[in-house]
């Protein structure tokens, strides 16, 4: 009795779909595994990005500032990202911190609109590579100088790739030169025309931040107010708020501006998740 041909077909279409449904199912079984553990995610870090020629401690005395009045330390993670977008980790989130600040800093911290998109690339390794080892569904974001920079071009370019699961809440930059050095706002750099040209991208539930450090009149000694306020053609009515403030007094030169009271004050209360008690000075000192 001769075995119908169609009967041969059939099975070996069968085992085809078999073997290429067992991997998708393995892929989808971990794939919402992964969704699980965001969305239960209580962790909510502060990723601060430093100016150029900044390195990854940029920021320790800012940090230990805020580290002295606290109920709970912000613990440290320190990323250096290098020219070929290898990372390099230091430090360790503490057991019972769901808000430590990680900081993200570059081999190549030249400065420059060049350089400003490369470093932007290399901050979405980063924060890929961040994802994957945490697991959180939000943060916060902080750039001094360039880092608020490098911060708005990868919001526009790379963000999108994360917004389903993972929400940016607040940005906050400081001294940040969003038309270079340019005084006259009339004079768009290219940088600051591209921002413009692709403001539609920003989340619209975004709160942002813009401190500016008032040495002067005119700027804080390197970057003129007009360009830190060039922010306002970026973001304001696109995102949810946009806030501008000037800072003053001692430490309101561009360099300083890190550990300017007013901007430490500015971070606790507009950046940091407020405390359920009164602020108490915190025991003991943490390397960075």
């Amino acid at each position: 009795m001769r075995k119908n041909p169609n009967y041969k077909w059939l099975i070996l279409v069968i085992i085809i779909l078999i073997m290429l449904a067992v991997p998708s199912f393995f892929w989808m079984k971990k794939d919402n595994k992964s969704r699980a553990e965001l969305s239960k995610s209580l962790l909510s870090p502060v990723i601060m990005v430093p100016g150029s020629s900044a390195t990854t401690e940029r920021f320790n005395d800012l940090i230990d500032e805020l580290n002295k009045t606290t109920l709970n330390r912000h613990s440290v993670i320190k990323i250096k990202v290098s020219r070929e977008a290898k990372l390099t980790y230091s430090g360790s989130i503490g057991k019972n911190d769901l808000e430590p600040f990680i900081i993200i800093g570059f081999d190549n911290n030249k400065d420059g609109y060049t350089n400003i998109k490369k470093q932007a690339k290399w901050l979405n390794v980063a924060f890929e590579s961040l994802i994957q080892n945490y697991k959180f569904n939000n943060f916060k974001a902080f750039g001094h100088s360039n880092g608020g920079l490098i911060w708005t071009y990868w919001l526009e370019h790379y963000y999108s790739e994360y917004s389903d699961n993972i929400k940016i809440k607040k940005l906050m930059t400081l001294g940040t030169p969003y038309n270079f050095t340019e005084s006259n706002i009339n004079n768009r750099t290219q940088m600051l025309a591209d921002f413009i040209k692709n403001r539609a991208t920003l989340p619209q539930y975004l709160k942002v931040y813009s401190l500016s450090g008032g040495k002067n009149y005119e700027s804080d000694g390197i970057v003129p107010e007009t360009s830190v306020a060039a922010g306002k053609f970026i973001f304001q009515n696109q995102v949810k708020n946009y806030t501008a403030m000037t800072v003053t007094g001692e430490k309101a030169d561009h360099s300083d501006l890190p550990q300017n009271k007013q901007v430490i004050q500015a971070i606790r209360q507009y950046l940091l998740k407020k405390p359920n008690r009164p602020l108490k000075p915190a025991k003991g000192k943490d390397n960075h």
